[in-house]
């Protein structure tokens, strides 16, 4: 049976979206940082998108997706515009912490600052492309809701032609697009409580445990078990947010206590669970 590369990642770190703006954008307009990705989705140009120092050129209908925060600046015609879609996006490990941005989130610290993508270029999202332009642009019952679950459909989409095309070359999603490492690091997302060891993991991906190491790090950019750790700890704060016990946090994460928990905890986290769950609520949540 094939391996589902994503589903492990996506069913426990979510990625959410909600429109912010549906038509044209005229002149000069400014994203300042506010903590979220974005994605914007171009149905008419032209339009110069700044970032950075850099200015890239869109003259055809195109997605422009930054997963993590960062100012930019669109340049449009003073009167014609460009018709845009646009949604702020949360990349978050679930809980009270649901709308920050994650720098652990497995998924977020994978990606490349912006991806620019023809719409054209992405496979199967022309339907879902036609319907969230539809709803977007009309004033329907309950547009907000079914464009933010269009814009979720396409994230989703730009996530596997971004594993299945090559454009992410590190991280934990350059693994999942490596056909052998991906066996690996699935078995970690769908049974993290499991005693995994190198050799244990390098069997699940086929290689000698020298090589598995090897192309692990050079990769993944971290050892399989700095990984695996890495990824305990954020399924860790998952819980914490839920109000789970650490006992019962300790089971399901690959703990023997939760005394070792909390201890991997504060070496990962620099504070204790309690002070981590303590900072990371948001008031009157």
């Amino acid at each position: 049976m094939a391996v589902d590369r994503l589903q492990g990642l996506l069913s426990r770190f979510s990625v959410s979206a909600r429109l912010f703006h549906s038509g044209p954008l005229c002149g000069i307009n400014d994203f300042a940082d506010n903590g979220m990705g974005q994605l914007h989705l171009v149905r008419r140009g032209p339009l110069d998108v700044h970032h950075a120092g850099e200015v890239v050129q869109v003259r055809e209908p195109s997605l422009l997706f930054y997963p993590r925060p960062l100012a930019h600046r669109f340049v449009s015609d003073a009167h014609v515009g460009a018709d845009m879609a646009c949604a702020n996006l949360a990349f978050s490990s679930g809980g009270a912490a649901a709308a920050r941005s994650d720098a652990h989130h497995p998924i977020a610290r994978s990606l490349p600052r912006f991806v620019c993508l023809p719409l054209a270029a992405l496979p199967g999202a022309a339907p879902v492309l036609d319907l969230l332009f539809d709803e977007a642009f009309a004033q329907r019952c309950g547009r907000q809701v079914v464009v933010d679950r269009l814009f979720d459909a396409i994230v989703a989409l730009l996530l596997r032609h971004l594993l299945d095309s090559g454009h992410i070359t590190d991280g934990p999603l350059a693994g999942l697009g490596h056909p052998q490492l991906a066996k690996a690091i699935v078995a970690m997302h769908d049974e993290p409580a499991t005693g995994w060891t190198l050799e244990t993991l390098a069997a699940r991906a086929g290689m000698s445990r020298s090589r598995f190491a090897e192309v692990f790090s050079q990769i993944v950019g971290e050892t399989p078990a700095a990984y695996l750790a890495l990824y305990r700890i954020t399924l860790a704060q998952q819980a914490l947010l839920r109000g789970e016990s650490m006992d019962r946090i300790a089971q399901q994460v690959g703990y023997g206590s939760a005394a070792a928990l909390s201890r991997a905890f504060s070496a990962a986290c620099g504070v204790t669970p309690r002070e981590w769950r303590s900072q990371s609520r948001i008031p009157n949540d």
